[in-house]
């Protein structure tokens, strides 16, 4: 009992630092984008190229700021312990359509692809809400950390009475002592704080217990510079 009162002591004082840290990350981008917008409003004859160069930094900043405040969300909202699944016969092939439009612009920006290669009408039992955090975590963090101009591949295959669906990128290979942490709660891949891919360190550890409600499972290799993420859930006919 002692041992998980300390356990969920250290968990809350981390989740705090991480609060105040972002709190003072927030500032930076925010005083930047009001700057320049600032400059901007002040010269409406601002030379074309300069004025293309200060929304291209505010776009930027802007985008950073946008990614801290998605971080505060996600340390906020946190709680998984009081979870209940809706289940429903849910088509993953659809999903992962949906989710890879919406990702464009983030795709776009590195020059990467998805690929899919996923069975049509592929379907697993599942809560579609908690699923599709599951999936969006798995694609963020692919892109986050593939080399540009190069493809994700998303696979899709059943295996008995079991879905598998893997998520495989291209990018500097993920050294074993931090593969075996990545899937602990409040884990960052990137210890430096302003990191553009340095997150909260929670998507993982969110995806693995929405995964383990289900009753599947979830597992990461990384070798040769590739990386893969594994989720493999329980699968029910579309009858």
């Amino acid at each position: 009992m002692q041992q998980k009162e300390r356990r969920l002591k250290e968990e809350a004082q981390k989740k705090n630092d991480l609060i105040t840290y972002l709190a003072h990350d927030l500032k930076t981008p925010l005083t930047s984008v009001l700057g320049y917008l600032n400059l901007l409003e002040e010269a409406p004859d601002m030379p074309a190229a300069q004025r293309e160069k200060y929304v291209h930094t505010a776009l930027g900043k802007a985008e950073r700021l946008d990614s801290l405040i998605e971080e505060f969300f996600e340390i906020t909202r946190y709680n998984l312990q009081n979870m209940v699944l809706e289940k429903e016969n849910l088509d993953v092939s659809y999903m992962m359509i949906q989710m890879t439009e919406e990702f464009y612009p983030v795709l776009s920006s590195g020059h990467n692809t998805v690929r899919l290669e996923l069975p049509q009408e592929f379907f697993v039992y599942a809560d579609s809400q908690k699923l599709a955090r599951v999936f969006n975590n798995l694609l963020k963090n692919a892109i986050a950390y593939s080399y540009p101009d190069t493809e994700i591949v998303v696979r899709g295959e059943q295996q008995g009475e079991q879905a598998v669906i893997s998520f495989e990128n291209h990018g500097k290979t993920i050294p074993k002592q931090k593969l075996d942490l990545i899937f602990e709660k409040f884990f960052r891949m990137d210890e430096a704080r302003k990191s553009n891919t340095g997150g909260a360190g929670l998507g993982l550890a969110i995806a693995k217990e929405i995964v383990e409600l289900h009753g599947g499972s979830i597992s990461a290799e990384s070798k040769q510079e590739k990386t893969v993420f594994r989720v493999t859930l329980p699968e029910k006919p579309s009858n």
